[in-house]
């Protein structure tokens, strides 16, 4: 949570009206609850559902909470946050949901059946909920990172690694996907939806 502040005080440094709500994306109840109190100050517009977890091993010596607590992050999470928010967007006739999703799932990756799941299903609800809210002036659209520098990168892969998966040789940044994703919500995108978008140094 001390990022989450962090950002809030940046944001409120810039004028601008920002609240932290905490809530596991896990547990539908509790993802209303605090749905609804959000709502309390209007109908939220953008949404990035960007709640993923790892927890890797070959399928053949997976257990079944390692698939199970990928996938309810993941892809159980998108549905426990999305559907309370998603009858107020659309009473606005505006709203861009953006999925985060991963380039795992476009090339599949050893030793994460469960993830590649989840995030494969992300890209295929896309498509489905953007055809479903088209009409209403909203957009659906999923971005698909690969390597990028921080978190996991950093303490697993290597330089070495990196430059022979990635033909850019080497990692993105956080600052270049929030660019793509802020892209995908402004009124520039309005025409954009339905798309897996990928942003991986031409992995995929």
């Amino acid at each position: 949570m001390e990022s989450t502040h962090r950002i809030v005080a940046e944001l409120r440094q810039c004028g601008m009206v920002a609240d932290p709500a905490s809530f596991d994306v896990r547990n539908y109840a509790e993802c209303a609850s605090a749905c609804t109190d959000l709502l309390t100050c209007g109908p939220i517009q953008i949404l990035v559902n960007n709640a993923g977890l790892h927890d890797d091993a070959p399928l053949a010596g997976m257990s079944m909470n390692q698939w199970y607590d990928v996938l309810n992050v993941s892809l159980n999470g998108f549905f426990n946050v999305t559907k309370p928010l998603l009858l107020p967007m659309i009473r606005t006739r505006w709203g861009r949901i953006v999925n985060v999703t991963s380039v795992a799932a476009v090339i599949g990756t050893r030793g994460q059946t469960n993830y590649v799941a989840a995030k494969a299903g992300l890209n295929g609800l896309t498509k489905s909920l953007a055809r479903e809210v088209a009409s209403r002036g909203i957009t659906v659209n999923a971005v698909a990172p690969g390597v990028i520098d921080g978190g996991m990168a950093r303490t697993i892969l290597t330089n070495d690694f990196i430059k022979a998966m990635v033909p850019m040789k080497r990692a993105g940044t956080a600052t270049e996907v929030a660019a793509l994703v802020g892209f995908l919500v402004s009124e520039e995108a309005s025409y954009i939806t339905g798309q897996s978008i990928g942003i991986n140094g031409g992995m995929a």
